[in-house]
C-alpha cells in the first residue's frame, strides 16, 4: 500500500489532542514528552485546554505539531508502512519535516511556538483579516483581490472552488463582497492575524534566523512544500521553503494533486481533527483518505479494507 501521509494545521486543534496516544502508545508518548519538555505545560493545554487557551496561536501551532508527531510515532510503532510522501498544511509542513527526520520534535515546537508569535506580532490585532471564498476559482478570486482597493491576497488554495483570501481588514470585506456579487459565498474566518500574506514579512525575517540556527537533516521520504507544490530536493531548502510559507499562499490543492500522481493508494491524516482527508476528497473524487487523530482511526487507517469516514471540510 502507497501512503501519503497528511499534517494538519491551525484550526484542526481540540481539547484532548493526543491523550488516547499518550495513553496507548509508548513511542507517542515520548514524542509527547519530549514536546513537554521543550515547551513544559504544553500538554495539559494539549489534555485539558481551556480550549481558549489551546486556541492561541502561540499554544496551538506547537499542539498540532506534538499531535500529528505522535500520531505518526503511533503509526510507525504499530508497523504501518513508511510513507512515500507527506506534506503538511501550513504549519502542518513543519509536522511532516518531524515525521520524515528532517527536524526534531523538541526544535520544532520551539520554532512554530517563535513563529506563531511572530505572526501574531507582524500585525496589529484587527488590522487584519481572513475570509474563505466558496463557489469561485482560483482565477476568479485573483482577479477580485486585484480589483478591490487595499491589500488583499489569496492565502490557501485548498480545493477546487475553496480559496481563502488574507490581508487589510477593510479589503478582505471588499473582496468577500464583490465574491458574493459574482456568485460566490463569503466565510470570514476566526484568525488573529492575516496568515500566508505579504503583512506578514516581519513574521518571515524573524523566524529565517531562528531556522539558520537549526540543524536540519535530510528527509527519509519526499515531502511536497507548499509554496512550491513540489518535493523538496534537498534538505538545503527546507529552511528558506518554511520562511517562504508565511508570506506566500499554501497550495494545498496542487499538493494533493501531486501527491496523487506519485501513486497514492491511501492519504492517512496525522494529529487532530480530518479537516484533510475532505480537502483532498473535494481534489480527488473517490480518494481513500482515512484520519489517524485517536488509536481506533489509526488501527482503521491500517486496515486493508476498512471503511473511509465521511468528514466535512470548512
Amino acid at each position: 500500500m502507497r501512503i501519503a501521509a497528511l499534517f494538519p494545521g491551525q484550526g484542526s486543534q481540540a481539547v484532548g489532542m493526543a491523550q488516547a496516544f499518550y495513553e496507548s502508545s509508548e513511542a507517542a508518548r515520548a514524542v509527547l514528552d519530549r514536546a513537554e519538555d521543550a515547551l513544559p505545560g504544553l500538554l495539559s493545554v494539549m489534555f485539558e485546554g481551556p480550549q481558549e487557551v489551546l486556541t492561541r496561536t502561540a499554544n496551538q501551532q506547537p499542539a498540532l505539531v506534538a499531535a500529528g508527531a505522535a500520531a505518526f510515532a503511533a503509526w510507525q510503532e504499530a508497523d504501518g508502512p513508511m510513507p512515500v510522501v507527506a506534506a503538511g498544511h501550513s504549519l502542518g509542513e513543519f509536522t511532516a519535516h518531524v515525521a520524515a527526520g528532517s527536524l526534531e520534535v523538541a526544535e520544532a515546537v520551539r520554532l512554530v511556538r517563535a513563529r506563531g508569535t511572530y505572526m501574531q506580532e507582524a500585525v496589529p490585532e484587527g488590522e487584519g483579516a481572513m475570509a474563505a471564498i466558496l463557489k469561485l476559482d482560483a482565477a476568479q478570486v485573483e482577479a477580485i483581490c486585484a480589483e478591490v482597493p487595499g491589500l488583499v491576497e489569496l492565502a490557501n488554495l485548498n480545493a477546487p472552488g475553496q480559496i481563502v483570501v488574507s490581508g487589510e481588514a477593510a479589503a478582505v470585506a471588499a473582496a468577500a463582497r464583490a465574491a458574493k456579487a459574482q456568485g460566490g459565498r463569503a466565510v470570514p474566518l476566526r484568525v488573529s492575524a492575516p496568515f500566508h500574506s505579504s503583512l506578514m514579512q516581519p513574521a518571515a525575517r524573524r523566524l529565517a534566523e531562528d531556522l539558520a540556527a537549526v540543524r536540519v537533516r535530510p528527509p527519509a521520504f519526499a515531502v511536497i512544500a507548499n509554496v512550491t507544490a513540489e518535493v523538496v530536493a534537498s534538505e538545503a531548502e527546507i529552511p528558506e521553503l518554511l520562511v517562504r510559507q508565511v508570506t506566500a499562499p499554501v497550495r494545498w490543492e496542487a499538493c494533493v494533486q501531486a501527491m496523487h500522481a506519485r501513486g497514492v493508494d491511501r492519504f492517512v491524516e496525522f494529529g487532530s481533527g480530518s479537516v484533510l482527508c475532505g480537502l483532498v476528497r473535494r481534489t480527488v473524487p473517490n480518494a481513500d483518505a482515512r484520519a489517524a487523530s485517536d488509536p481506533g482511526g489509526l488501527q482503521n487507517a491500517l486496515a486493508e479494507g476498512g471503511t473511509q469516514r465521511e468528514e466535512g471540510t470548512p
